[in-house]
């Protein structure tokens, strides 16, 4: 279905722009009321490191990773909207080291008032992106809501002892990243029409590729932990890898990858309101070089949507690693190093 015949999907949506979670300072204000969980000793990855998914051994060749995500609309075209929220969904599988292998469909659409021809579109967008995964849809659950939703849940296997978190990265260790950032910003521009029809590609595609690829191909090297890079933004989530592995992180902010006219637009004033949660919430967290203003800040906390992995490796297998990412197809980059100095903190260099 082409845009131009299409309604504005981004417009039914009341918050718009980037589908940003619940901010981080919230949901912590909100979990802390929730009752002590069950222990459990097969419960290998659960709350206590914000980390992608969970993580269940159920003997000791198999355990399950689980995780769930949906949002609202952030692009006009119904099958390019299942697209990105099914790479979206299974990218937590592929950052706990795992391969996803069901899913289900989690749907809330305005039946009486859209077509029943949008809601296929975006359920046969997941599905195509579901089959390139090699992911069976096994079921799901619809409800009639007067603003549209949808994502997955997603379960895949990982051997017990080759679990990735987020919290194992090492001093030494060099920090690449596999997309670029700025999509919360460019999302949100969808939603003013501010982009050309070739930059809706763009960060459409970047949305919709999955972190497959990178996923295999990192097996194959010392990786000490890994997250990716969603709604917290790229500093958000390395805050939670560098509390979770009590380091330090250095980011070089000259380094990372940046989706063109990100900053023109932002200065513009498409700044997702989740990018300015996540900046105020690590601002204890993070020391910027003082001639960095305020807008490059921001677009280091972008709220992202179907982000790219963000890998600690060992630092003498680093350039290798990314050697091999880049030779296929990954727009991968070294950003940064972990380091045993500055403990829990981030220097933005």
């Amino acid at each position: 279905m082409e845009n131009s015949n299409a309604i504005k999907l981004t417009s039914l949506s009341s918050k718009g722009g980037c589908g940003c979670k619940i901010g981080p300072a919230d949901l912590a204000q909100v979990l802390r009321n929730l009752p002590t969980p069950i222990a459990d000793p097969n419960l290998l990855v659960g709350l206590d490191t914000s980390d992608d998914a969970g993580v269940y051994k159920l003997n000791d060749d198999i355990a399950l990773v689980q995780t769930l995500d949906f949002f609202t609309p952030i692009v006009d075209d119904p099958y390019d909207f299942g697209q990105v929220a099914a790479a979206n969904a299974i990218s937590d599988v592929y950052a706990m080291g795992g391969k996803p292998l069901t899913a289900l469909n989690i749907v809330a659409f305005p039946i009486s008032i859209l077509d029943k021809s949008i809601l296929s579109e975006i359920l046969r967008g997941a599905g195509d992106k579901l089959k390139e995964a090699n992911v069976t849809l096994v079921g799901g659950h619809s409800i009639d809501d007067n603003e549209p939703k949808f994502g997955l849940a997603v379960t895949g296997v990982v051997h017990p002892d080759k679990v990735r978190t987020n919290a194992g990265a090492k001093p030494g260790d060099k920090l690449i990243l596999t997309k670029p950032i700025g999509v919360g910003i460019l999302t949100t521009s969808i939603k003013k029409d501010l982009l050309t029809v070739e930059e809706v590609k763009r960060v459409t595609a970047v949305m919709a590729t999955l972190n497959k690829t990178a996923a295999e191909v990192m097996e194959n090297y010392d990786v000490h932990a890994t997250t990716d890079v969603t709604g917290f933004g790229l500093l958000g989530h390395s805050s939670e890898m560098a509390i979770g592995s009590d380091v330090g992180l250095t980011i070089y902010s000259k380094n990372v990858p940046i989706l063109p006219r990100v900053r023109e637009l932002a200065e513009a004033g498409s700044m997702p309101g989740g990018t300015k949660n996540n900046y105020k919430h690590i601002a204890d967290v993070v020391t910027y070089p003082e001639e960095m203003d305020s807008i490059d800040r921001h677009i280091l906390c972008d709220a992202v949507t179907s982000g790219g992995l963000l890998i600690s490796v060992n630092g003498q297998e680093a350039e290798k690693l990314l050697a091999d990412l880049q030779a296929k197809g990954v727009e991968a980059s070294i950003i940064g190093d972990v380091t045993a100095e500055n403990k829990g903190k981030i220097t933005v260099l």
